[in-house]
């Protein structure tokens, strides 16, 4: 795939970049490798101080950041918008929570027989992160500026369709006061991953992606030894019982399944409902989706605008064809309009059955699917019949089925009444095909530490460091 900026709202190609050489790839490598040994002698307070800088220069750059999204991947303006700043406020919370969650944890020392007892967690290095077009700047915020905060440096393998966003990104860090290279966009293609992974200079990886991608990646890091964090694709369910409040369920379900052009991993894709309310829901819920208004999204009265790509789109319709070929129902939309650009109406599909692609496979747009169950049973049983296990969505006002769901939903994430999103304050990330390890909070800054044990003895004879106990 070129690296390059085309405009998905009219297909036209306006700017495209050579893929970095050999040896400049390398040179990157080095200057972000001797950024790391500079932030190894600074403290949490001074990286603060950088990080609060990045996120005033976002805050200020917020519409020009914002129009450079929009026209690279086809987010609606308006939510780029709102993407930057999220994207400042994540600098400063991380920022301000730093010291906190880098701070020594004591252990009870004497149940170890020691002095002293704790745990340090300290940075390891170099790590690089493979991002995806969709969030073009939160997908790297939310791993760059706890990175960044611990004491690591970054290298961003950006996808090859929004390349001016990953530069803006490096030159934000540069001007904030963070050391040359500590944050180093690399204009290469998919086939350098590997390369730069067995790089021993690189001591980690995290990457968002598809399924196939994170496969790939974590081979190779298998195979050097090297922590990696996945977050990987999603089906996320949304149940809908029968003592849901409908009318605000289908409202939040139709933000949900077409928040960014509907190209979301954590996006509400199959909508599981109640047969006692299911008629009602389908109805108010097939409403909302074809009031949406879909057309330019520099306009800020657009609500959905094209998808990234032209692939992306035709692979949409090929689903929802194949769905229709095989007996199910389209309540709205389900087909491309004419003219230039790679949009996609907001669509509705139900009588979907297993024989179905939509039944078992992702679709990255602004598609849902309506399921039937009649029973809590049924319910769980279609949210968890698939291989991914993202985010999830719940919607009753039962306290038990609440506290059921919480338990029963087999996913990284639980919303209950809610839009399954994400949160500085809240770990993010998902089990089985969807990935592995945690992004955001605490534990998605400490999984790129060292989290060391120290044991302080007092240099006694008995020292219980040793002997019976000793492993």
């Amino acid at each position: 795939m070129p690296i390059a900026t085309t405009n998905p709202a009219t297909g036209q190609v306006l700017k495209t970049y050579e893929a970095m050489s050999t040896e400049q790839l390398d040179d990157a490598i080095e200057r972000t490798d001797l950024a790391y040994q500079q932030l190894l002698g600074t403290t949490v307070e001074q990286r603060a101080g950088w990080m609060n800088a990045a996120a005033d220069l976002l805050e200020g750059d917020r519409d020009e950041i914002a129009r450079i999204m929009t026209t690279e991947m086809g987010k609606t303006y308006v939510a780029a918008q709102a993407e930057v700043t999220k994207c400042a406020s994540a600098c400063r919370f991380y920022a301000d929570r730093a010291p906190s969650f880098l701070a020594d944890e004591p252990a009870d020392a004497t149940a170890v027989k020691a002095t002293r007892a704790f745990v340090r967690y300290q940075p390891i290095g170099v790590v690089l992160a493979v991002m995806p077009w969709n969030f073009p700047l939160w997908q790297v915020i939310r791993f760059a500026a706890p990175a960044l905060m611990a004491g690591n440096t970054g290298l961003l393998k950006h996808a090859s369709n929004v390349p001016q966003t990953a530069l803006l990104l490096e030159d934000v860090f540069r001007r904030a006061g963070f050391p040359e290279g500590a944050f180093t966009a690399l204009l290469v293609g998919s086939d350098a991953v590997d390369r730069i992974l067995s790089d021993p200079r690189v001591r980690a990886a995290t990457l968002t992606g598809s399924e196939r991608a994170g496969r790939s990646i974590a081979q190779s890091a298998g195979r050097e030894l090297k922590k990696t964090v996945l977050e990987l694709g999603g089906s996320d369910p949304f149940v809908v019982m029968p003592s849901a409040d409908l009318d605000r369920a289908a409202e939040v379900a139709t933000t949900a399944r077409c928040q960014n052009n509907g190209q979301s991993c954590i996006a509400a894709k199959r909508f599981i409902v109640h047969t006692d309310v299911f008629d009602a829901f389908a109805e108010k819920f097939a409403a909302n989706m074809a009031a949406l208004r879909v057309g330019d999204p520099m306009d800020t009265d657009t609500d959905v605008g094209p998808l990234a790509s032209e692939g992306g789109r035709d692979e949409v319709h090929a689903q929802v064809r194949d769905a229709v070929d095989n007996g199910a129902t389209v309540l709205c939309g389900g087909e491309p309009p004419a003219g230039e650009g790679w949009f996609y109406p907001p669509t509705v599909v139900t009588d979907l059955t297993p024989q179905m692609r939509m039944w078992r496979e992702e679709v990255f747009g602004p598609v849902a699917g309506l399921y039937r169950v009649s029973s809590y049973s049924e319910a769980i049983e279609v949210a968890n019949g698939t291989a991914f296990g993202l985010g999830s969505n719940a919607w009753t006002r039962d306290p038990a089925e609440q506290e059921r769901f919480a338990t029963d939903l087999d996913a990284g994430n639980v919303f209950i009444n809610g839009m399954t999103t994400s949160f500085p304050e809240l770990p993010f990330g998902g089990v089985k095909n969807s990935g592995y390890g945690r992004e955001l909070s605490a534990l998605g800054m400490r999984e790129f530490c060292n989290t060391k044990t120290v044991w302080v003895g007092d240099g006694a004879a008995a020292s219980a460091g040793a002997g019976a106990h000793a492993e």
